[in-house]
């Protein structure tokens, strides 16, 4: 994935939000090296306004990405903090990460105290260390931006991103998610071990990423991602053939012996804001096969139930299954609003 130029007309709220997100990704990208891929698709998901499911071993930079994503983007609220971080453990408590009612005595009324999950960027680190009824907790504020508490609902911020983490070798002690908590991120990215000259380039730079200058990458503020998310929504077109192919992918998904449960409707919708914003990243107003090859397969993956469980084997069946709607649709010409 990269921000080429545009290969169409100019359009000024497509360039604003690029340029919104070239800024967070130069800011990420200084303290995180050798994972550009990632990086790209953790600001899809931002700006399609999903949630991210890290992967992999210890080290290998998830903690790092989410608390540099956080810095790179400005509260505007002084009761909101731009970052926060939940470490799961099995002793976890729900108040723990949503917030709970204390009692004042001067009032001799109960107070609500938010949790951690009153930020903008949350990252649930180890989330498969803590119990269900704590991983439950977490639903309602993804799905619906909002905690409810003693009856009270408490709405959240329109911007609440949650990262995610959790190590797939390391099964002691631990409580898989559930499919409708994995069904609530819109990507599972495994962040595979980085090459040879990008593991030196950690070395070597250790230093210098631990005393990045802000002035070189000034954080954005939380509004200009709002808006560029609004912009990549309203001028990104998606046309019927797109819609088509999603629903050919999930029929073949479905129809595949391979698969004991394919991917939901809700996962169709999600993808389509996450086609838009890679789309608008490669510098197009209209979204094409080349989305869907390169988003689709991390929204699909970890939504099949497979007979064979592996994370690789439900993304070889993911291709496979868009194998032939993407033929038919590059037998189809798309092009941008009005074209």
């Amino acid at each position: 994935m990269t921000f080429e130029e545009p290969q169409s007309e100019v359009n000024a709220p497509l360039e604003a939000a690029r340029q919104t997100l070239a800024s967070i990704r130069k800011r990420v990208q200084q303290q995180v090296v050798g994972r550009d891929d990632v990086i790209d698709l953790v600001l899809v998901a931002l700006v399609a306004d999903g949630h991210v499911l890290l992967e992999d071993f210890p080290g290998s930079g998830k903690t790092t990405l989410a608390k540099a994503l956080g810095g790179a983007i400005r509260a505007e609220a002084t009761s909101l903090a731009s970052f926060r971080r939940v470490q799961f453990t099995p002793d976890l408590l729900p108040s723990d990460v949503t917030g709970l009612s204390v009692f004042d005595p001067e009032t001799g009324r109960f107070a609500f105290r938010p949790g951690p999950v009153f930020a903008h960027i949350l990252l649930a680190d180890e989330i498969n260390r803590t119990s269900p009824k704590v991983q439950a907790a977490l639903l309602e504020a993804m799905a619906e931006k909002q905690v409810t508490l003693d009856n009270v609902t408490h709405p959240l911020d329109e911007l609440f991103f949650v990262i995610a983490t959790q190590n797939p070798r390391d099964l002691v002690g631990t409580y898989p998610l559930p499919v409708a908590q994995l069904d609530r991120f819109l990507f599972k990215i495994r962040m595979e071990p980085i090459g040879r000259e990008a593991e030196l380039e950690v070395l070597r730079s250790r230093r210098s990423r631990r005393d990045v200058d802000p002035m070189d990458a000034p954080p954005v503020d939380r509004s200009a991602v709002l808006e560029a998310r609004a912009a990549i929504d309203a001028h990104v077109h998606v046309d019927d053939a797109i819609h088509e192919c999603l629903v050919d992918v999930a029929e073949a998904l479905r129809a595949d012996e391979r698969v004991a449960q394919a991917a939901s409707t809700r996962s169709l919708v999600l993808a389509v804001p996450a086609l838009q914003a890679h789309a608008a990243l490669e510098g197009r107003d209209f979204v094409s096969s080349a989305d869907l090859e390169a988003i689709l397969p991390h929204v699909l993956a970890h939504r099949i139930e497979a007979v064979a469980t592996q994370h690789e084997e439900s993304m070889l069946t993911a291709r496979d299954c868009m194998t032939e709607p993407l033929e038919r649709l590059a037998r189809t010409t798309l092009r941008g609003p009005g074209r």
